[in-house]
């Protein structure tokens, strides 16, 4: 594919998204400007992730330390975030670090204090998202929402972490009915948290190609997509 048609079914696909997302937060009663779309770029290399710049996107988000590493070896313009979203091992946890401007799968105890190690001998404040498994799905990772007071307890704990939000994945269903309850569970805890806490966690990373409209719908503030932008 040519860098111009690469270009064109890019913009496409991007004006398609944006404008379900304002419909969305339209219906919602929300303000489209306050959901923020996370290109997920695990199936694209960097050209794909350039032209998606150079069309507007932001905000991009990897699974995986080694291809982020390989993909980011010339960093993004100033302008431009990169959200960790995937499973992170914690011995990756100081190339996560000088990697991505956000960690968003921050999900249990030994991360945090791999995480905390870092952020102290690189006198860094690292933002991060604790990732909670609302629904309860054994194949999926995030810390329960029972544990999740406690997760962010040893978070506020250390120096140099700044908890700004929580992320959740949803079961894959056909009926959007069902991920509702989960998106809303998030959105509850949050509000839980805050309460408890004093903290604020504005972000909630929740929503992806498939049911990012129901996301909004029940308080989304990133919605990842991959699939929908690039294809594949």
């Amino acid at each position: 594919m040519s860098g111009t048609s690469l270009a064109t079914t890019l913009e496409s696909r991007l004006i398609d998204i944006q404008s379900r997302i304002d419909r969305a937060a339209e219906r919602a009663g929300r303000d489209p400007e306050r959901v923020t779309i996370v290109g997920v770029t695990k199936t694209v290399g960097r050209t794909e992730i350039d032209e998606a710049y150079a069309l507007g996107l932001r905000v991009f988000g990897e699974n995986r330390v080694q291809d982020a590493k390989a993909k980011f070896a010339t960093p993004l313009p100033d302008d431009a975030t990169l959200h960790m979203i995937g499973s992170l091992q914690s011995n990756k946890a100081k190339n996560a670090v000088e990697l991505f401007d956000v960690i968003e799968s921050v999900d249990r105890a030994s991360l945090v204090e791999a995480l905390a190690k870092q952020a102290v001998l690189s006198n860094q404040q690292i933002e991060l998202l604790l990732e909670i498994n609302v629904a309860g799905e054994a194949q999926k990772a995030g810390c329960p929402m029972c544990e999740a007071p406690a997760l962010l307890d040893l978070v506020l704990s250390k120096q140099g972490l700044v908890p700004v939000g929580l992320m959740t994945m949803a079961p894959l269903v056909s009926d959007q009915n069902q991920v509702r309850p989960v998106f809303r569970g998030l959105r509850e805890l949050a509000s839980s948290l805050e309460q408890t806490t004093g903290v604020p966690l504005p972000v909630l990373s929740m929503g992806m190609s498939n049911d990012f409209e129901s996301a909004i719908a029940e308080g989304a503030t990133h919605v990842r997509i991959g699939r929908a932008i690039f294809g594949g």
